[in-house]
């Protein structure tokens, strides 16, 4: 096992050359500390075990709107503060922070960025503003040209398997974003009063067509400072998002429709979105958007075998 500490009691003192170091298989010990850094793991097979979430920090303030050496802008997809491109990556107790700001200020500033299968987020703090936790691979093609510009640009669009359990994870304006079949369970999910009519979207999902999962949110809670009505639950990033939320706890912030269709005409039909057996301040919630799917408990259970299994995949690589 390789330790690192900020005291100079470990093995190294920066999380990225404990990474830069490690083998298929290394497990990383990360004392407390406030790690002011970005991290890139390509390594496959890597765990990153923190003292504590509360005191085991990885902190950095990169953001969209950031004008690099060269003259360009960051862009969101390298302004992350860490980079997970690779299989079997596991993180337990620790933060990790994008602290530029509110997006209206900076844009969108990526905390993680987790492309590859097999990525587990255990007792995890991922916090960020606008576009918190990115969930790889990216849609097949960019709005505009460079918008993809980042470490997955060109890469091979496979759709990986991620799971954060017991995690907090704020943010603002989509702040759980991308194409990746990701499981939420048991986490708590924080969105920031932005002081705005719309204060933003937990989720914007960009599913791939023929993908059978987007995201999952089970047994979640849901909580913000926001005026009532003024946060929705998703989006479609592109038009085939799928997005299912199982017996969750929203707070009064939550829009009565639950969903937004982002003015996207054919979203309203190719989008799966749904809630099943969730409630806000204690009673039942049905979202009003019309576009909103009904689902059977068979298929609540199906997703939740699925969830099931992966997580015991997860704990037998771990």
């Amino acid at each position: 096992m390789i330790t690192v500490s900020k005291n100079n009691d470990g093995d190294f003192s920066s999380i990225q050359a404990a990474v830069d170091a490690a083998q298929d298989g290394e497990k990383i010990f990360v004392k407390s500390g406030c790690y002011k850094e970005r991290v890139e793991i390509t390594t496959a097979n890597i765990t990153i075990v923190g003292e504590d979430a509360e005191s085991t920090i990885l902190e950095n303030n990169y953001y969209a709107r950031m004008i690099m050496p060269d003259g360009e802008k960051r862009g969101t997809f390298r302004s992350y503060t860490m980079l997970i491109n690779s299989n079997n990556f596991t993180c337990k107790n620790m933060t990790i922070m994008n602290s530029a700001g509110f997006g209206s200020e900076v844009g969108q500033a990526v905390a993680v960025y987790a492309e590859g299968d097999g990525i587990f987020f255990e007792d995890c703090g991922l916090i960020g503003h606008q576009d918190t936790l990115f969930t790889g691979p990216l849609p097949e093609q960019e709005y505009e040209k460079g918008g993809f510009r980042g470490p997955t640009e060109f890469a091979e669009r496979v759709q990986g398997r991620q799971l954060y359990r017991r995690c907090y994870i704020s943010g603002e304006v989509d702040f759980i974003f991308g194409s990746a079949e990701a499981y939420f369970d048991d986490c708590d999910i924080f969105s920031y009063n932005c002081n705005k009519e719309v204060n933003g979207y937990v989720t914007a999902a960009s599913t791939y067509k023929d993908w059978e999962v987007g995201y999952v949110f089970n047994n979640c809670r849901l909580i913000s400072d926001c005026p009532e009505n003024t946060v929705y639950l998703g989006r479609p990033w592109r038009d085939y998002a799928k997005t299912v939320f199982i017996g969750c706890d929203f707070g009064a912030h939550i829009h009565g429709d639950g969903f937004h269709d982002w003015n996207k005409e054919n979203a309203r039909e190719a989008a799966f979105y749904a809630v099943y057996n969730c409630k806000k301040n204690g009673a039942e919630f049905i979202p009003s958007a019309p576009f909103a799917k009904t689902v059977s408990e068979e298929y609540v259970n199906k997703l939740l075998q699925r969830m099931n299994a992966l997580s015991d995949e997860l704990s037998i690589s771990e």
